[in-house]
């Protein structure tokens, strides 16, 4: 399912959000150049946020990166070449996102 190669959309509602063009798969993660789309830009700053939020090793930390999380969860979805996934963990900094996601909701 698009492992190497593809192009994974990132969407928010009926708005592209991004483009991921995976260049590089080390399970269970996947990788690529991010291009941006026209709704990337209501997005931008969970995605900073929660990248900020992974610096600190303190529970608070984790908590407000849960929260934040939480919410580019709510804003986005995310697309394979072969469709929808149930569940992911994205992140993006600047040209490169990484993730990884399930077919199945992830457990707690």
């Amino acid at each position: 399912m698009g492992l190497d190669g593809g192009v994974w959309r990132v969407r928010g509602g009926e708005e592209l959000v991004g483009d991921i063009h995976i260049d590089e798969a080390d399970f269970p993660w996947l990788s690529g150049h991010f291009t941006p789309g026209p709704g990337f830009d209501a997005v931008r700053d969970l995605f900073a946020r929660e990248l900020a939020l992974m610096e600190p090793d303190t529970d608070e930390a984790w908590e407000e990166w849960e929260a934040a999380y939480d919410e580019i969860r709510r804003r986005v979805s995310l697309t394979s070449p072969d469709g929808p996934v149930a569940e992911f963990l994205l992140h993006i900094d600047g040209d490169r996102a990484w993730f990884r996601w399930s077919e199945e909701p992830f457990g707690d």
